[in-house]
């Protein structure tokens, strides 16, 4: 995403880089407008704008109320999600994937996000697609108060397929030390408040997928039963942030998260004892929750082991968190979460009572 001012010099004719495949005069035009779009991101803390080698940020940790600075960094992209992006010819709503799966991953910290930066890659560079995955990216950054201070946009003809692009980003945030979330505060007793996911995420698109074009032949454009949707729009769920919901737990009084897990690549069954001390297991109760009807579509459809379900997919629940045990229910109706399980003995693995059947 980094813009270079213009030369001065001018080619006189079409460049020998232009005929291998590279534009700069193209990614130059396309690039052009991107301050604007960026630009609503800012706040004081960003110094300079768009266009330099680096973005600069000086973040006020007086004003911020912080005493002894973390800084959480994290990375990821959104998979092969970007396929169905590109099927639908929908760009728009990538970019927010992006974002809040980064949000996310630091949230679980008790990071609050500060800058973001942005990678983007194609054969060819298109104005319109790379204008809205960008508008995408800073209206997640702007909800959330996170500054998209920079990025690199890339032709690589010959390494990607005409009308596909990569994406992918990074994240740093800030936290307090003494608020800092390791999992260390989690003990026997508490309680599991699951959070509802808005679909499938960014996550376990290649098995959905296979599955239901390859295995199932469906389209698009197809209406399952009971899904109330097509499978294009399902699929093109924005990637829920989770920032305003830990925002209300931060102003709780006696700060009753203890850990927090975000239910991406892995599921419950390998996100969870991330955050689990020695001595604990999580225990899920499979039945606490309606499990969406995508899954039930995915899982019939290719005839998914249910454990495997739970291991590729989030299965409805987005952000699992570790809370006191008397203050679970309470925590679960004022963030429009339920409780799905407690902490007990074990050796940290999690455990479903009862086991999952196929939904």
């Amino acid at each position: 995403m980094t813009t270079k001012k213009k030369s001065s010099v001018k080619p006189s004719k079409q460049s020998s880089y232009a005929n291998a495949g590279v534009d700069v005069a193209l990614g130059n035009r396309v690039k052009s407008g991107i301050g604007a779009i960026v630009r609503p991101t800012h706040g004081a803390e960003v110094l300079g704008g768009i266009g330099g080698f680096g973005g600069l940020f000086q973040p006020n940790f007086r004003k911020r109320g912080i005493k002894d600075a973390v800084l959480v960094s994290s990375v990821d992209g959104v998979g092969t999600k970007l396929k169905i992006a590109f099927a639908t010819n929908r760009h728009e709503t990538i970019g927010q994937d992006l974002v809040n799966h980064c949000i996310n991953d630091i949230a679980v910290t008790g990071a609050r996000p500060l800058f973001f930066l942005d990678y983007i890659a194609a054969a060819k560079l298109e104005p319109r697609i790379l204008r809205q995955i960008i508008t995408g990216l800073s209206k997640a950054c702007k909800a959330a108060g996170c500054a998209l201070i920079g990025g690199e946009t890339a032709q690589m003809p010959g390494l990607y397929s005409e009308g596909e692009y990569d994406l992918a980003g990074a994240i740093t945030g800030i936290v307090d030390r003494k608020d800092l979330l390791d999992g260390s505060r989690v003990k026997v007793g508490d309680t599991l408040v699951g959070l509802p996911a808005n679909g499938l995420h960014t996550n376990g698109y290649s098995l959905a997928r296979k599955v239901l074009f390859e295995l199932l032949d469906l389209k698009l454009t197809d209406r399952p039963a009971g899904l109330g949707t097509t499978i294009g729009a399902e699929l093109l769920k924005v990637h829920r942030s989770y920032l305003p919901e830990f925002e209300k737990l931060h102003a709780m009084k006696g700060k009753p998260l203890h850990a927090a897990a975000h239910i991406t690549g892995g599921g419950l069954i390998d996100n969870l004892p991330r955050i689990l001390p020695r001595g604990c297991n999580a225990l899920i109760n499979p039945l606490s929750w309606r499990v969406p009807a995508i899954y039930g579509i995915i899982g019939k459809g290719g005839h998914v082991d249910p454990l495997e379900m739970y291991q590729v997919f989030n299965m409805g629940i987005g952000m699992v968190l570790v809370v006191p045990g008397k203050q679970g229910d309470e925590i679960a109706r004022s963030l429009g979460g339920r409780v799905i399980g407690e902490i007990v003995k074990g050796n940290g693995v999690v455990r479903f009572d009862p086991e999952p059947g196929c939904q």
